[in-house]
This record gives structure tokens, C-alpha cells and sequence, in this order.
């Protein structure tokens, strides 16, 4: 049994006592009818008294926050993103504008502000070079290639789409593009982990404006050096790039 279950399952064994004690006094103090306690409709939630209001980090919570508050400030008057988680960095860009998104995979929504292409991404055919003044792509291309989401398979399908990414971005545009980082490997079919030094070097046409990274203790590190990122198995990479007029 895992660490994590061990400790679940502590925690709901020592909540058993202030459940008890909380139906009990429940019962005592409740006067309204429609509200009596019926044992079949006990829905006991036994280890939450212990838990944290929440949590604060990892690689999406970061990314999400770190590219939705970039976009803030410019201020773009739109925005295409390929791939990006749709309940984190989507929602949080679409609470200030709206935001056209790329994907494999189906989407079925009528959200207002939200465009949604079901597409291959890989070499952006349907839009023109030079064309986009505000993108992302935020732990995505790590995927490409490798079957996961239905692609087809392609060791280089991940650098066709980074390429991609420098066509379609306009002069003056920004990218926000995140993927894992550390000891540079395939992890099939989940996803790569790519160095530093590759991504530098596949973007070599653009110019980075920042970089950050999520390390392996979750926490963000802000206005880094790319060259000089702990030794990691899987960090997170948070790039923002601009194309040169």
C-alpha cells in the first residue's frame, strides 16, 4: 500500500470519534423537519477536518498563473493557444478575454468566448505564417508523435510542431510554451523530457524574453538561467519567446 493511501486511510480512521460526535450533536440541535438524518443518507467525509484549505504549486498550477498573467498584461486583442489544459490556463485567460484553442481531441462546449478547432496541430497548415501576435502551447509538445492522444506516430512530429509554432508566430509576437525538463529522454507513450539547451536551440530563430521553471519541489523560480537549472529527472520549463521584427 502506497504512502498516500496509508495516510488516507490513517486520517479517516482517527475522523471516525468527531463524526460520531458531529451526527450526534447534529441530531440533538437540528428542529427542522426536511432536514432530519436518515442512515441511508449518510455520506460520511471523515479526513478533511485534517486536510489544507488547498495546494499551492506543481508544474499546472504554476504554468497556468505564470503564461494567463503575461497575457493579462499585454493585453492582446487575441490569443490562440494549441493543447492547453482547458480547466486551468484556458478558464483563467478566458475570465478576461476570449481565446481560440487547438486541439486532437474533441471538445463539446457552447462556453462564450471559447473557439474550439479540432485539428492536427503538428504543422498548422490552416493558418497562415506570420500571423499570430499572441500564442501558447503549454505542456503539449512533449506529446506529439507518440500515439497517446491518437496521432500518429512520429519521432519528430515534437520538432515539426515547435517549427510550426515560429511560422504562424508574427514579428513582435509572443509565445508562451512550456514542456518537461531534466535528463533529456522519452518516456513512451506518455510524453519527452527535453533539455534546456535543445529548446534553446529548436527556437533559435526567436529570441527569449524569460524563463522560469517549476523544480521538483513544486515551487516556481522566476527570471532564471536556462544553462544553470538543477539537475532534475522532470522540472517543468516555462519559456516566453518573441519573434525579432
Amino acid at each position: 500500500m502506497s504512502g498516500w493511501n496509508v495516510s488516507l486511510l490513517r486520517d479517516n480512521i482517527v475522523g471516525v470519534p468527531g463524526f460520531l460526535r458531529d451526527l450526534a450533536g447534529y441530531q440533538k440541535a437540528n428542529s427542522r423537519a426536511g432536514f432530519i438524518i436518515k442512515l441511508r443518507y449518510l455520506f460520511p467525509i471523515l479526513a478533511e477536518r485534517r486536510a489544507s484549505a488547498g495546494t499551492i504549486g506543481g508544474d499546472y498550477f504554476h504554468q497556468d498563473l505564470w503564461a494567463a498573467r503575461k497575457i493579462f498584461r499585454r493585453s492582446p486583442t487575441k490569443h490562440i493557444d494549441i493543447g492547453s489544459r482547458i480547466d486551468g490556463f484556458v478558464a483563467h485567460v478566458l475570465s478576461f478575454m476570449d481565446i481560440t484553442v487547438i486541439d486532437i481531441r474533441p471538445l463539446e462546449s457552447n462556453l462564450k468566448g471559447l473557439t474550439f478547432i479540432q485539428d492536427d496541430a503538428t504543422t498548422l497548415a490552416r493558418i497562415p505564417s506570420d500571423s499570430i501576435d499572441s500564442l501558447s502551447s503549454l505542456h503539449v509538445a512533449e506529446h506529439f508523435g507518440l500515439g497517446r492522444y491518437g496521432d500518429p506516430i512520429d519521432p519528430e512530429a515534437c520538432f515539426t510542431f515547435m517549427q510550426s509554432l515560429q511560422r504562424v508566430l508574427s514579428p513582435g509576437g509572443i509565445l508562451y510554451f512550456s514542456v518537461p525538463i531534466g535528463r533529456e529522454r522519452v518516456e513512451f507513450n506518455a510524453h519527452r523530457v527535453f533539455s534546456t539547451a535543445t529548446i534553446q536551440s529548436t527556437f533559435s530563430p526567436l529570441q527569449m524574453i524569460s524563463f522560469a521553471f517549476v523544480g521538483e519541489d513544486g515551487c516556481l523560480y522566476e527570471n532564471a538561467d536556462p544553462s544553470n537549472v538543477p539537475d532534475s529527472m522532470y522540472s517543468c520549463g516555462l519559456f516566453e519567446f518573441t519573434k525579432p521584427l
